[in-house]
């Protein structure tokens, strides 16, 4: 076991820079900028990275916050779930800050903005937990890695849950980019299901009763199994609609969705037998790390570490193992040429950093909801574990 500390929500002040070049304590510090929702529509999101990004930088470093005798110095900064904000706090971070590294943001669009802001600055964006295949796929530079999972990633889990022949599936997704390139990588990957409609609605809705019945309209007179698929993220999400209308004795369609933070998954409950495939549960991976983080988190806020918990630890460690490998330099290209087809071990085990586009590979959990009165949330349990290598996961950077 290592040693633990209570650090796990610090965030480091930052150092006053009042001439040009890197003062005499800079260079005994590595500057990471952490940018994610502090605020807005992903705050619960970037609440979990930023106290998972903290233990992980705690035990990768066994509790010192050092690398290589240089201390690890965050700054942290609130994007406000806003692209606009999100793209000048990166700059700032990078040029007035003389951040050496960035970690970020929450969403996809924040994300999107900011990347050729890494790539303007010649520093290392680790993107996490920002989903959009775009991401490391078109939009990508060399400076961007990503600990998270793609939507491709999401989409082949899922499709490994419910590729069944004869199935009909509507599908209602956030028309952002994280809906989109879901939906569009969930469609690539199915091979025996059709879709029969796409509903796509702004990431605020609250009320979904039209584009619901539009979906019950287009699956309800297909023979069949039938599915409404949900791709949704953020504190709004249309279960309650969906459950309230009892589709499935109504016309025979069920509700499948993939995993989610805890509260939203409470809204499970009321779908017994839900399949879907989800990044991480803290009951399903059995590992050192994992035990580390959920004994550690229960300690420390009296709760399990939530879905995006064990992916800010991952980038912590992710980093960490790099600036161990690079002796504590932080030069980019070196950095580059220590993460790319670099394996660490995280919650869920091993990731690899694909050296194509810097996704890291990673498994992903085929879980059935079931309901047991001792938690508050629909419990995923494990149907099986989908590893990387089974996972053809497109490289779509063209580069």
């Amino acid at each position: 076991m290592r040693k633990t500390t209570r650090r796990f929500a610090l965030a480091a002040a930052t150092v006053a820079v009042t001439v040009p070049g890197i003062t005499l304590a800079q260079a005994k510090e590595i500057r990471i900028a952490h940018v994610y929702s502090k605020t807005g529509p992903l705050e619960a999101y970037g609440k979990q990275t930023q106290v998972g990004f903290m233990m992980g930088l705690d035990y990768a470093t066994g509790g010192t916050m050092t690398v290589a005798g240089k201390k690890l110095v965050v700054i942290e900064k609130d994007d406000q779930g806003k692209p606009d904000v999100g793209k000048s706090l990166l700059a700032a971070a990078y040029g007035d800050d003389k951040a050496d590294i960035a970690v970020g943001p929450s969403s996809s669009g924040v994300a999107l903005a900011m990347l050729p802001v890494a790539e303007e600055y010649k520093k290392i964006l680790l993107v996490e937990p920002a989903v959009a295949d775009s991401i490391t796929g078109d939009k990508w530079n060399k400076y961007i890695f990503r600990t998270g999972r793609n939507s491709s990633q999401d989409a082949i889990g899922n499709a490994v849950a419910s590729d069944i022949a004869g199935l009909n599936i509507g599908i209602l997704a956030q028309d952002y980019a994280f809906g989109r390139d879901a939906v569009k990588a969930y469609k690539e990957a199915l091979k025996k299901a059709k879709i029969v409609h796409e509903e796509y609605l702004p990431t605020a809705t609250t009320d979904f009763t039209a584009g619901i019945q539009r979906l019950v309209d287009a699956l309800k007179d297909k023979p069949g199994p039938k599915v409404i698929a949900v791709v949704w993220a953020g504190a709004t999400p249309p279960f309650g609609a969906l459950a309230a209308l009892d589709l499935q004795k109504r016309y025979g369609i069920a509700v499948g969705s993939g995993g989610n933070i805890l509260p939203a998954m409470a809204a499970y409950k009321q779908f017994p037998g839900m399949e879907g495939a989800t990044y991480y549960y803290f009951g399903i991976p059995k590992n050192p790390v994992n035990e580390w983080l959920v004994s550690n988190h229960y300690k420390q806020f009296k709760q399990p570490p939530d879905f995006f918990t064990a992916g800010g630890m991952s980038a912590a460690i992710a980093l960490v193992e790099a600036l161990k490998k690079t002796g504590g330099d932080t030069a980019t290209n070196k950095l580059i040429k220590a993460m790319e087809g670099m394996s660490f071990e995280t919650p869920k085990g091993k990731m690899t950093f694909r050296a194509e586009d810097h996704q890291a590979m990673q498994s992903m959990y085929h879980f059935r909801i079931k309901v047991d009165p001792a938690f508050p949330w629909g419990v995923p349990e494990l149907v099986r574990e989908i590893k990387p290598e089974e996972m053809n996961v497109p490289i779509r950077n063209k580069r």
